[in-house]
C-alpha cells in the first residue's frame, strides 16, 4: 500500500513540475523554481503602496475576470518594496518577482521596472489560471538592450488614435520600449504645425493610391485624406505611452521623402514645382532644397515637434536622397563650393550637421537612417542601420550609438509564410524564426564597441497595410520573437521551445480578438542538396505525422502520402503539402513548383556576396530548382546593390548542353533594373575560362528578363555566369545616381 502511495506521490508531483514550464515571452533572464504553489482566488489583495497608475493598468489587464481589494501590506498577496540602487549589474528596468505559497513580492529601483515586473506577472497568471496554482519562483531580470523599439508609418496609410493606442498596448505587453512615429513622407504630412497650416491642409491627402503588388503599378482612383493628429490627440498619444513606460520617438523626414511638405510650399524646393503629395511608392528626385529659408522652416518645425515629444532622439531620416537636383542647383552647386565639400553626399552631410547643430542646441539628439553617415557622420548624431548591418558597425567603430534594424531580420511588412497564403506584402521574406535567430551585435565588434549598440528595432512600412487588421497580422508573432532578441534571451538553438511558448499566447491574442498571422501552423519546406541533386525537406510547429503531401499538383487530403523523410526531386514537379490532425485540415495548403535542370543541386560559388537584406538561402537559390516569384524577393532571388552577379557552377563530370537560361527583374520604382549584360564561360579546370556566348542590354530588355541563350554544343565540368548590374541609376529614373539593385534567380543548363 505504501509503495502505492508513494508511485501515486510520485507521479502527481511529476504533472505538477511539468507544468513549471513558464510561457513568458520574453523569457526572464533568471527563473528558479521552488516548492510549493500560491493559489489564485478570484480576489487578489493589494498592498497599499503599489504605485498606482501602474497597479491601475494591472487591474484593467485582468479583469473582469479577478476583482482586486487593497489591504494593509503586511497582508496582502502582492506587495512591493523598492530597492536602493547599488548593484551596478542591475540597471533602471531590472526587478524581481518572488512568487511564494502565500505571497508575490515584487521588487525594484524604479516605476519602470516594476511595470515590467507586472508584465511578466500578467502572463504567469493567465498561463496558470485554470488550475489556480502558481508554482513557487524567483525572477530576476532585466533587458539586455536600452532600445527595443518598434516603428510604424502613417504616412502610407493612416491609423487612428485608438489605433496608436492599440499598437503601443501591443509593446507594452511584450516589454519594448520606443515607438517610433513616422509621420511625413512622400505620400502624406500627419503631424499638424500651427505656424505652418498649409502641411495639413494640402499635404495629409493625395488623389489616388497605387494598390496591388509593386510590380503592378495600378491605381484605385480614390482620393486619400485629409489625415492627420492634431497636436492635442499628439499629446494625448505621448501620454498614453508615458504611462506605459515607452518613449516616442517622432520622425520628420529630410531632406528627402518631402513631397507632402513640397506640394504645400514649393518654394523650399530646387525647383519651381509645382508638386503634389506621391500616389506611388518608390523614392522621388524632389527633395528640400539645403537653402536658409528651408533650415528656417525645418527648425520651426522641429520646435513644434520638440515641444510635443520629450524624448532624447528626434528622428530626422536622412534616408534615399536622391541627388539629381541638387546637382542641377546653382544654390547647391554654389554651396559645395563654398564650403569646400567634396560633391552632393558632403552637401548632404551639411545638410544634416546643420540640423543637429541645432536640435542639440535645444538639449536634443538626433538619430536618422544610416545614409546619414553619406559624407561624415555628424557630431552627436545615432545611426538606425536598415540597409545592413554595416552602418551600425560604422556608427559604433566611431563611438557613435546605433540601433540595429536590418530589413533582411527587422522589416515587419515582409512576407512571413507562402504569398499564396498571405495577404499581399512589401515582396522580402522575414519568417518567424529569422527574426528570432537575429543577433544585434554583429561580431565585427569587440566588447568596447558593442557598447554602442543601443538595442533593436523592427518596422512597419505600410504601403501595402491598408487596415488596421492587417497591422495585427503582420506584427503578430514576429513582435514576440523581436521582444525576446531585445530582452537578450532568445537563443535560435532554442527555436521549438520558443515556438511553442507563441502558440500559447495565441489564445490569449484570440481573447483581445487580435488578427494575428497563422503561418506558424502551415507546413513549411525547405531544399536541400542531396547525392542526386536536390530533396524537400518539409516541417511543422505541429506533429511532423500530420503532415500529407501529393507530387501530382492536386491538393492533398487526409488520406495523402504521409511525410516521412525529404522528398527527392528529380524532374520538374509541383509538391503541395498541408497539415492534418484527425484528418481535418489544419492549415493553409503550401505548394511549390520546380523547374529542374543539368545545374539543379550541383556546387555553386559567388565572387561577389547579394546584400544582406536580399540573401536568403545565399548562392544555393540559384540552382535549387525553384523559379523566381516576383512577389517575394526575399526568398526566391538574390539582390545585387552596385554589383554584378558572378557564379561559377560545378556540373561535376564534363556535362553536355546547348541551353543557359537565367531571369533578372525590372521594378524601376524600387530601383530594380534588368541586367545591362550578360556573358557564358565554360572550363574544364575551373581556371582558363573560355567565353561562348554574350547578350546585351537590347535583348534582355526584349526578353523582358527572362533570358535563355543558345550556346551551341558544349561539353564542360564548369560553367561561368556574369550577370551585368545596370550601374548607377541614370536621371530621370527614381533613385537617380545611386547604385541600381539587380535580382537574379534560377541558372539553368538544358
Amino acid at each position: 500500500m505504501l509503495r502505492c502511495v508513494l508511485l501515486l506521490f510520485f507521479i502527481l508531483s511529476n504533472l505538477f513540475y511539468a507544468q513549471q514550464k513558464l510561457n513568458v515571452i520574453p523569457y526572464p533572464q533568471k527563473v528558479e523554481f521552488l516548492s510549493g504553489a500560491f493559489s489564485i482566488s478570484e480576489t487578489i489583495t493589494l498592498s497599499n503602496n503599489l504605485p498606482e497608475k501602474e497597479t491601475e493598468y494591472f487591474k484593467n489587464r485582468l479583469q473582469p475576470e479577478f476583482k482586486f481589494q487593497v489591504i494593509q501590506k503586511i497582508d496582502a498577496q502582492l506587495i512591493y518594496s523598492q530597492l536602493v540602487k547599488s548593484n551596478q549589474k542591475h540597471n533602471d528596468e531590472f526587478y524581481s518577482l518572488e512568487i511564494t505559497s502565500k505571497q508575490i513580492i515584487i521588487k525594484t529601483y524604479t516605476k519602470q521596472g516594476y511595470f515590467l515586473a507586472l508584465q511578466t506577472l500578467i502572463q504567469i497568471i493567465d498561463q496558470f489560471k485554470d488550475s489556480r496554482k502558481i508554482p513557487a519562483m524567483v525572477i530576476e531580470d532585466q533587458p539586455k538592450f536600452a532600445w527595443r523599439g518598434m516603428h510604424l508609418d502613417v504616412c502610407r496609410h493612416f491609423f487612428t488614435v485608438d489605433e496608436v493606442k492599440q499598437y503601443i498596448d501591443y509593446l507594452a505587453m511584450y516589454k519594448l520600449n520606443t515607438f517610433h512615429w513616422h509621420l511625413t513622407d512622400d505620400q502624406g504630412w500627419r503631424i499638424e504645425i500651427k505656424k505652418y497650416p498649409k502641411l495639413t491642409q494640402i499635404g495629409s491627402k493625395r488623389k489616388e493610391s497605387m494598390v496591388g503588388t509593386y510590380v503592378d503599378n495600378t491605381f484605385d482612383g480614390k482620393p486619400y485624406g485629409p489625415f492627420f493628429y492634431t497636436q492635442d490627440q499628439i499629446k494625448e498619444v505621448v501620454k498614453y505611452a508615458q504611462d506605459r513606460h515607452i518613449t516616442v520617438v517622432p520622425e520628420i523626414e529630410m531632406p528627402g521623402h518631402a513631397l507632402a511638405a513640397l506640394s504645400a510650399y514649393p518654394e523650399l524646393a530646387c525647383t519651381n514645382g509645382p508638386f503634389e503629395p506621391a500616389t506611388k511608392w518608390g523614392v522621388f528626385d524632389d527633395v528640400f532644397c539645403p537653402k536658409e529659408e528651408t533650415f528656417t522652416f525645418l527648425e520651426n518645425v522641429l520646435d513644434e515637434v520638440m515641444t510635443l515629444f520629450p524624448s532624447k532622439y528626434i528622428h530626422i531620416g536622412g534616408d534615399e536622397c536622391p541627388k539629381t537636383r541638387w546637382k542641377e542647383c546653382a544654390h547647391c552647386q554654389a554651396l559645395i563650393k563654398k564650403n569646400n565639400l567634396k560633391d552632393e553626399h558632403g552637401l548632404q552631410s551639411y545638410f544634416i550637421h546643420k540640423i543637429e547643430k541645432y536640435v542639440n542646441s535645444k538639449g536634443r539628439k538626433i538619430i536618422g537612417w544610416d545614409e546619414i553617415l553619406e559624407g561624415g557622420l555628424a557630431p552627436n548624431a545615432a545611426v538606425m542601420s536598415w540597409t545592413g548591418v554595416n552602418g551600425g558597425i560604422e556608427a559604433a567603430k566611431t563611438k557613435h550609438f546605433a540601433v540595429m534594424t536590418p530589413g533582411s531580420y527587422c522589416y515587419f511588412d515582409h512576407y512571413q509564410g507562402d504569398p499564396a497564403t498571405e495577404p499581399n506584402a512589401f515582396g522580402g521574406f522575414t519568417p518567424l524564426d529569422k527574426v528570432y535567430s537575429y543577433n544585434p551585435i554583429p561580431s565585427e565588434l569587440n566588447v568596447e564597441q558593442s557598447q554602442y549598440i543601443l538595442g533593436v528595432q523592427a518596422n512597419l512600412w505600410t504601403e501595402y497595410i491598408l487596415d488596421f487588421k492587417q497591422v495585427q497580422y503582420m506584427i503578430f508573432p514576429r513582435l514576440m520573437a523581436l521582444s525576446e532578441v531585445g530582452w537578450g534571451t532568445s537563443d535560435p538553438k532554442n527555436y521549438k521551445e520558443f515556438e511553442s511558448r507563441v502558440i500559447s499566447q495565441f489564445k490569449f491574442l484570440d481573447k483581445i480578438k487580435v488578427n494575428y498571422a497563422k503561418s506558424i501552423y502551415n507546413v513549411s519546406g525547405k531544399v536541400i542538396p542531396d547525392h542526386n541533386g536536390i530533396s524537400y525537406e518539409l516541417s511543422t510547429s505541429q506533429n511532423p505525422n500530420g503532415i500529407r503531401f501529393t507530387l501530382d499538383g492536386t491538393d492533398p487530403n487526409a488520406h495523402s502520402q504521409t511525410y516521412q523523410n525529404p522528398i527527392a526531386v528529380s524532374k520538374s514537379m509541383t509538391i503541395k503539402s498541408a497539415y492534418f490532425e484527425n484528418e481535418t485540415l489544419k492549415s493553409a495548403i503550401s505548394s511549390q513548383s520546380f523547374t529542374t535542370s543539368k545545374t539543379t543541386g550541383k556546387k555553386i560559388t559567388l565572387e561577389q556576396q547579394p546584400s544582406e537584406n536580399y540573401s536568403f538561402g545565399g548562392a544555393f537559390t540559384l540552382i535549387d530548382g525553384i523559379v523566381g516569384n516576383t512577389r517575394q524577393l526575399g526568398k526566391t532571388w538574390l539582390g545585387f546593390q552596385g554589383k554584378d552577379a558572378v557564379a561559377i557552377i560545378d556540373l561535376v563530370t564534363k556535362t553536355q548542353f546547348s541551353e543557359v537560361y537565367f531571369n533578372t527583374l525590372e521594378n524601376k520604382g524600387s530601383w530594380i533594373h534588368l541586367a545591362k549584360s550578360a556573358q557564358i564561360f565554360v572550363s574544364d579546370d575551373n581556371k582558363n575560362f573560355k567565353m561562348i556566348k554574350e547578350t546585351g542590354t537590347d535583348e534582355i530588355q526584349n526578353a523582358k528578363g527572362k533570358i535563355r541563350l543558345n550556346v551551341g554544343n558544349q561539353n564542360s565540368k564548369y560553367i561561368k555566369i556574369k550577370i551585368e548590374n545596370a550601374g548607377i541609376i541614370p536621371a530621370g529614373n527614381p533613385g537617380a545616381d545611386s547604385k541600381a539593385w539587380l535580382f537574379v534567380d534560377e541558372i539553368g543548363v538544358n
